[in-house]
């Protein structure tokens, strides 16, 4: 999932893979952050808004009296920061566990396999189904590093069918970028967001489910473009001078058995049940945390696997996310740190001042540009929630759009810059493995990204327009 493989912030150039570029681990960045906030309560005024329940009150803002922090709080915070987090953490290590006994079944590779199979020669297939299969991915339960084993495989495809790498690429990359922009249930962003933010979860999902519809339409055609143009004249692309004769083949054992179908339809069943009982009843991290147990339960059980085999690929799934853990943890003791000092709605005040004087429309676009510097500095979308999710709710009351329109702001600032920053560990990753030089992709991705944010800028005036809520 992205939100594990975007917690590592280390990597390879593709065009120089000997060439290590280092960057600062997320961790150590919400670290930073951390002390940062504590240095900054000495200098700020403390101050508060009055509150409607969690919504802030416009125009409320008074000065307090309150108590400097010790000086130790950078890091005798950090256990509060956990334990404040911890619904969402005990979530997380559940999914994971859930994921890691659905992944060994091989129900996710046959499922992908299949997919890449039944596409034969047809370009549109290939392009427009597998794409398509991705953003679901993506867009209900956070898919990203899962699609790495089948960059081999789409390489393949695509140079057979007289495409190139980029095109591979850009199947698994913009799919998973889109699917985390316009994610109608991802619970790793959009929940987390929205829990943040007070706000029902999973509401407001038809919206982004049109949306999502949209800018899977404009993905799709981007790259069918330029298939056509280097299908037309192949020293037209952008890695025309890269020799892919070898090394590109399918993952082992990627057969549908009914088995595997079986574990997908309960996959399948399980997301839609959520889906409606979080609208219908109003389940949210507990009740997901017990669907998701027993759904490995039962997958355990289809698939035939012995309970040592379950409990050993439970633990791998959850010590896979436990980084992720960590940083929510870690960025969640930002906001103790403001809170406690009495300067976050202080940070809201200086902020909204200017943002208010432009327009709910314009303030909406630029909360997502904020967000999108954040990613380049935060690309765990479930940490990036945590840190300006605190400030972005209360600037929507106070700047007058509805916190609906915040989360997607945030989704937009998080899922789409994830297709071009760097500091993406999933991004960099299948980089190397399709050996296209970053500086290459770069200028393949800029013009679909100009039309993805106008796409971006276009729903989010409208989301102000119809109060989207």
């Amino acid at each position: 999932m992205t939100a594990t493989a975007n917690d590592s912030a280390t990597s390879a150039t593709p065009a120089d893979p000997g060439r290590k570029v280092e960057f600062p681990h997320a961790l150590v960045l919400i670290f930073g952050m951390i002390v940062l906030a504590q240095l900054f309560s000495y200098f700020l005024p403390a101050g508060e808004f009055e509150r409607d329940g969690r919504r802030v009150v416009p125009g409320t803002y008074q000065a307090v009296e309150a108590e400097p922090l010790p000086w130790h709080a950078f890091a005798s915070k950090i256990p509060e920061g956990l334990g404040a987090a911890s619904d969402i953490i005990f979530f997380v290590f559940i999914i994971g566990g859930a994921l890691g006994v659905v992944r060994a079944t091989g129900a996710i590779d046959a499922l992908i396999g299949f997919a890449l199979r039944s596409v034969g020669g047809n370009r549109v297939l290939l392009i427009g189904g597998t794409m398509g299969l991705f953003v679901l991915g993506s867009a209900t339960i956070g898919m990203a590093e899962e699609y790495l084993p089948f960059m081999p495989v789409l390489v393949t495809l695509c140079l057979a069918l007289r495409m190139d790498a980029v095109v591979a690429l850009s199947i698994i990359v913009v799919g998973y970028g889109i699917g985390y922009g316009g994610a109608p249930l991802n619970p790793f962003t959009v929940g987390i967001a929205q829990d943040i933010a007070g706000l029902q979860p999973t509401s407001g999902q038809g919206f982004r489910w049109i949306l999502l519809t949209v800018l899977y339409v404009v993905g799709v055609h981007h790259l069918l473009s330029y298939a056509r143009k280097i299908e037309k004249d192949p020293s037209r692309s952008l890695v025309a001078d890269v020799d892919y004769s070898e090394g590109f083949e399918l993952p082992k054992d990627t057969a549908m058995t009914t088995q595997r179908a079986l574990v997908l339809a309960l996959f399948a069943v399980t997301i839609a049940f959520f889906a409606y009982a979080s609208s219908a009843w109003g389940w949210y991290l507990k009740e997901m945390s017990a669907l998701f147990f027993g759904l490995a339960l039962v997958t355990g059980a289809v698939a035939m696997l012995k309970p040592n085999r379950v409990a050993t690929e439970f633990c791998n799934g959850v010590a896979e996310l436990a980084a992720v853990a960590v940083i929510i943890g870690f960025a969640r003791t930002i906001e103790v740190v403001l809170s406690d000092a009495r300067v976050i709605d202080t940070i809201v005040h200086g902020v909204a001042g200017p943002l208010g004087q432009l327009g709910p429309s314009v303030a909406a676009v630029g909360m997502a540009v904020f967000q999108s510097v954040c990613n380049l500095m935060i690309p765990s979308g479930s940490g990036q929630a945590y840190v300006t999710m605190p400030l972005m709710a209360p600037l929507a009351d106070v700047v007058g759009v509805e916190r609906q329109v915040a989360v997607l702001a945030f989704q937009f600032g998080d899922g789409f810059t994830n297709m071009i920053i760097p500091t993406n560990a999933v991004l960099m990753g299948l980089l190397l493995y399709a050996r296209i030089p970053y500086q290459r992709w770069v200028r393949f991705l800029v013009p679909l990204l100009l039309k993805i944010y106008v796409v971006a800028i276009i729903a989010l005036a409208i989301a102000v327009g119809i109060g989207y809520a």
